[in-house]
């Protein structure tokens, strides 16, 4: 009988990790049964993941409780979803429940790690496949990968370094869980060596909030971890209004 697998994604990088598992379904004797995204959020990526799952005859849920309704399935496989699943959730998964968590772990959990990263002066970065529990990207590490940062690395340029990491991570390590042959480390067990942080989406206006009176370098890595294109500016307050630094 083939493995029923739940995919819950969004973005772009989401519908080439949804492209991995079609074209691999009948070698690993599995079946993406049910495609979960956001209908209100990242519009024209997450279009294209519905169109992707519609062409494939994978039926489309908006609501993640939807899954309890449904046959249990063998695997939860989650990337750039937006919702933290609670524990009856991840028990729909009679196998496992993974997350592709693009940073590494335990160091940077939750959002806006790459920008915590540049702010951080790390030199290193990586992307994780990880065992979901009802943490915040908490859960045992299967596989990951890392690698530099360049010098001088502003953070859409780390995104996009580390978005091809992530795919390429998945493609080479998602066959392998589906079979079996992977084996957990427990994040607790590299806490003490690596260290960790979650990153919450409230810190977001913090990291933009830049003070003239900072060293030059502190300044410099928080332009660099914040000014990303299409999103808000970094800016510093002068005499109570918000002054933006531009990108040119």
């Amino acid at each position: 009988m083939l493995k029923r697998i739940a995919f819950l994604g969004a973005k772009s990088i989401g519908l080439e990790c949804l492209k991995t598992l079609l074209a691999m379904q009948e070698a690993a004797g599995c079946v993406v049964a049910a495609l979960f995204t956001s209908l209100d959020r990242n519009a024209t990526a997450n279009n294209k993941l519905i169109d992707c799952a519609v062409g494939n005859n994978i039926t489309v849920y908006n609501n993640i409780d939807s899954i309890l309704d449904l046959p249990h399935f063998d695997y939860i496989i989650s990337v750039q979803y937006h919702e933290i699943l609670k524990a009856k959730h991840i028990a729909c998964a009679k196998e496992l429940a993974i997350n592709l968590h693009i940073a590494p772990l335990p160091e940077y959990r939750g959002c806006n790690q790459f920008s915590m990263a540049i702010i951080d002066g790390r030199t290193e970065f990586g992307c994780t496949l990880h065992k979901m529990d009802t943490g915040i990207d908490t859960g045992d590490i299967i596989f990951e990968d890392r690698f530099e940062i360049p010098e001088n690395c502003f953070v859409d340029e780390l995104v996009d370094i580390a978005y091809t990491h992530a795919k390429e991570l998945f493609n080479a390590k998602i066959g392998s869980i589906l079979s079996g042959d992977y084996s957990l480390t427990p994040q607790i067990d590299l806490e003490p060596i690596r260290g960790s942080q979650t990153i919450y989406r409230k810190d977001i206006d913090l990291m933009k909030q830049i003070d003239l009176g900072w060293d030059k370098g502190k300044i410099e890595r928080h332009l660099r971890a914040t000014l990303m294109p299409g999103f808000a500016s970094p800016y510093f307050l002068l005499n109570g209004r918000k002054i933006n630094f531009i990108k040119e």
